[in-house]
């Protein structure tokens, strides 16, 4: 039987999942292309900063250790090209062979660069490893330090890093009156009580001026300028979490593609003038909130994926009107996962590592993960 070859080009964490549902089916086969090894999660930016030995427990795994991939066929490697015609991508391996993969369903899920932390860079175990070590090390050994940005990912940080260290001075700048705008106002309200009594500093309406050419991929030392004309804040450490976002489709045809460089998809996340070829996840511009990672579309993708190849209907996506999820992640007495309405709810702290890591995300969402001692 000649099966249908679906490439998931990227597999963090919405390209993984899809991957791991197509993999069920007997008459595919998939192909899972990624510049790291393993999982490494763009979520929880603050447990990762502060602890990243805990971080990398739940949000760094290889790929081995996934079960429901055994039956996907891995590419450790960087896409350099894709050939719509003749449906091949161009893939530069990590062992640095350039080789050409055929497809019949493509799937783009290569995310996007943001900050120091979401970067495209082709790594492998050992790379992947001392960049946490040194990102950490650098923020251990600064007595002040400053996160700029309003998003989850800046206030995480803020938070987790005066938790782990409340012998710093730590200090959250954003532009606005409130931080966390793409989240209901309700969860600000929440968000706000936790900063303050971990001891951050809070400096609203504070916008960074940024000098040409300024990059914010990397921690930099204060004083920090502000273009409202407030006093310049000093630090150690400035961990810039403005959300310059970039997508990661320099591989792609400007033809699949939005003014941003985003790939355009419809309600079905299917590139328009291309049905062969869905998009999932930051990269796809579903809605203004390109939401569909946070809105687990991963299940809808790949029913619609059958659905195109069985020549059945599909559905659509309807992305959720205000963030949610968790912001601050795990705290001393839990974690808090905000949903739209902005309302909190508090998973306690007994069950994060009991119930929901092991069950409910190891389990019920990935399938099952392997122990590390079972691939020794």
């Amino acid at each position: 039987m000649t099966r249908t070859r679906v490439l998931i080009a990227g597999l963090g964490d919405s390209g993984l999942l899809t991957a791991m549902h197509l993999a069920g089916r007997r008459d595919l086969e998939v192909v899972g292309v990624s510049v790291k090894p393993g999982l490494v999660s763009g979520q929880e930016l603050g447990t990762r900063l502060a602890r990243p030995d805990d971080w990398a427990r739940d949000y760094r795994i290889g790929f081995d250790r996934y079960r429901r991939l055994d039956r996907v066929r891995r590419i450790h490697g960087e896409l350099t090209g894709l050939d719509l015609v003749a449906r091949e991508v161009t893939v530069r391996t990590y062992a640095d062979e350039v080789v050409a993969e055929p497809w019949d369903v493509l799937v783009v899920a290569t995310g996007v660069t943001n900050g120091f932390w979401r970067r495209p860079d082709l790594q492998g175990e050992d790379e992947v490893a001392a960049e946490l070590a040194a990102t950490h090390a650098r923020l251990a050994g600064s007595d002040s330090i400053l996160v700029v940005g309003g998003g989850a990912a800046a206030v995480s940080s803020a938070f987790q890093l005066a938790l782990t260290w409340p012998e710093k001075e730590v200090a959250l700048a954003f532009p606005g009156e409130r931080a966390l705008p793409r989240h209901h106002p309700r969860a600000w309200h929440h968000v706000e009580a936790r900063l303050r009594a971990a001891g951050v500093v809070l400096l609203p309406g504070r916008r960074a001026v940024l000098p040409e050419g300024f990059r914010a991929d990397r921690i930099t030392a204060g004083p920090v300028d502000w273009s409202g004309g407030q006093e310049p804040h000093a630090a150690d450490a400035v961990v810039w979490a403005i959300g310059r976002v970039r997508p990661n489709t320099g591989w792609l045809p400007a033809e699949l593609l939005d003014d941003e460089g985003f790939v355009r998809t419809d309600s079905t996340l299917q590139a328009p003038e291309h049905p062969e070829v869905f998009a999932i996840g930051d990269v796809a511009a579903t809605d203004p909130l390109r939401s569909s990672a946070r809105g687990r579309a991963d299940r809808l993708l790949a029913r619609n994926i059958g659905a195109h190849l069985d020549d059945l209907p599909m559905r659509e996506f309807t992305p959720p009107r205000n963030r949610w999820g968790s912001v601050l992640g795990v705290e001393p007495d839990g974690l808090r996962v905000f949903a739209p309405s902005g309302r909190p709810f508090r998973f306690p702290a007994w069950s994060v590592e009991r119930v929901l890591q092991p069950w409910i995300v190891r389990r019920g969402i990935y399938g099952g993960v392997r122990h590390l001692r079972h691939l020794l």
